[in-house]
């Protein structure tokens, strides 16, 4: 029985560690939004987006893009485009999700 609630610490430790590290530091999200503008430019001009596009939607941390979504800039994005450029990339948006000043309906 003290095995298995030791293996149960030690699993339970390795997952929080693993969340813990996959958080993203300031620096890092400022990299991650400019590669992000970078790679997707070509959106902002009404195309759609190109594989690297794709992939940096795929795997940029989500805080650090909802992080700079003023009100400002919320009233200028057209959220069911938005919604189908990410999941046309392959990554899902929840229902009522909140990403900055953006509320995903």
């Amino acid at each position: 029985m003290k095995y298995c609630w030791r293996m149960v610490i030690v699993i339970t430790f390795m997952m929080f560690l693993a969340i813990a590290s996959s958080a993203p530091s300031a620096d890092q999200c400022k990299k991650e939004r400019r590669l992000a503008i970078n790679a997707c430019k070509s959106v902002l001009y009404g195309r759609l987006p190109s594989p690297s596009c794709c992939q940096r939607i795929r795997v940029s941390h989500i805080k650090c893009i909802c992080s700079v979504i003023t009100p400002k800039l919320a009233a200028l994005i057209d959220v069911n485009r938005f919604i189908k450029l990410i999941e046309g990339c392959g990554r899902r948006v929840p229902h009522h999700f909140k990403c900055g000043s953006l509320t995903i309906p």
